[in-house]
């Protein structure tokens, strides 16, 4: 199966209903934001060394002390039921197969622990997605069951203290209140589940503590005092990320985004829970980018910009409805090749050597 992310989507839209496929697809507000962050990272050169020795290039890494053979993994997104009716086990797997990283979303259709056994037989590592909901035992209640079955890390997903409008087809008139309900169980009253909106920065030594002392990743950051407050309290790990686009209507692209970030976080004190595993990078904490990865060359322009791995959201989905498990182990082994070939071209036998390739060059207009 081909590892062109348009070609799949493009697959993809003739194989779902067009509600599901809109689901998916769409953005918040009038979607400038969905419609940038692709985009922002085409507007990034890179300066490739010359001379160097690259006959053997190796992606594989290291992420809060797991390896992994390849930076990209695969972002959480929410009830893959709708694509496939192996939801997130079929990516868990095929995210394995590729020696890849899984995160699962809390708004997952499947229950923790089977996409735990799944990713567990394949030889894989997970991390598990954490929204902050208006009941608190609820959410420590799916941490609890999360690190039990073996989740590596809590991945705080921190720029959804309320839900982005979106004008394309709404959540509720897809996903039934079983779906729903999977691993919440009952309720009597669905707000409880909703996301709370008095999160504070004191959340991530609270979601390390329900955690037995997982490592926190706080996904959503797009400012560098943000990320150094988050590194102060004790994240381990920030991801940059606009959420798909799919929250705040023109926030910034990762792309844009992502030298600050990564500038304050290297420079930041860390402290508190989660930071005991810290993977090669010192103690400075790790950068993750999500939004908009498209290519092989995308995912080089992250690492240039100080991103230590890559996460790919829409994509993985076209991949698993196109193909399930196998279409996404074949979309990342396919962009894993491709970002290694872009290294050699680019004189960086591993990810290590890609920092400081990136150039922002302003071009003549009409520059494609």
């Amino acid at each position: 199966m081909t590892p062109d992310a348009a070609e799949l989507q493009r697959r993809a839209r003739e194989l779902l209903s067009p509600e599901v496929y809109d689901y998916y697809a769409g953005g918040s507000g009038r979607e400038r934001t969905l419609r940038a962050s692709a985009r922002a990272w085409r507007r990034v050169w890179l300066a490739p060394r010359v001379l160097r020795a690259v006959s053997a290039v190796d992606t594989a890494t290291r992420l809060l002390g797991h390896p992994f053979s390849t930076p990209l993994g695969v972002a959480p997104t929410g009830f893959q039921g709708l694509a496939h009716p192996d939801g997130e086990l079929a990516t868990a797997a095929g995210a394995a197969r590729a020696g890849a990283l899984f995160v699962l979303s809390s708004r997952s259709t499947r229950r923790i622990e089977d996409v735990a056994e799944t990713v567990t037989a394949e030889g894989g590592t997970w991390w598990f997605q954490v929204y902050l909901m208006r009941d608190r035992e609820l959410t420590a209640g799916l941490v609890r069951r999360a690190a039990a079955a073996g989740a590596a890390a809590l991945v705080l997903t921190a720029d959804t203290p309320v839900v982005g409008r979106k004008r394309r087809v709404a959540r509720h008139e897809l996903v039934s209140d079983r779906d729903f309900l999977v691993n919440l169980g009952p309720l009597d009253d669905l707000g409880r589940a909703s996301q709370a909106a008095d999160q504070t920065f004191a959340d991530i030594g609270w979601l390390s503590e329900v955690g037995g002392g997982l490592p926190v990743v706080v996904k959503g950051v797009l400012r560098g005092d943000d990320a150094a407050a988050c590194r102060a309290h004790g994240a381990a790990a920030v991801i940059v990320s606009n959420h798909g686009g799919r929250q705040l209507d023109g926030a910034l692209p990762a792309a844009f985004a992502l030298p600050e970030v990564a500038a304050a976080v290297r420079d930041a004190p860390g402290g508190g829970a989660g930071t005991a595993a810290l993977g090669e990078r010192g103690d400075g904490g790790e950068v993750y980018a999500d939004g908009g990865i498209r290519t092989g060359e995308d995912a080089l322009t992250a690492l240039a910009l100080g991103a230590c791995a890559v996460f790919l959201g829409r994509p993985a989905v076209w991949a698993l409805a196109c193909g399930g498990a196998d279409g996404v182990r074949s979309l990342l082994t396919g962009l894993t090749d491709d970002l290694a070939h872009a290294m050699a071209l680019a004189g960086a036998a591993s990810p290590a050597e890609v920092a400081g390739l990136a150039r922002y060059v302003r071009l003549a207009r009409g520059t494609p």
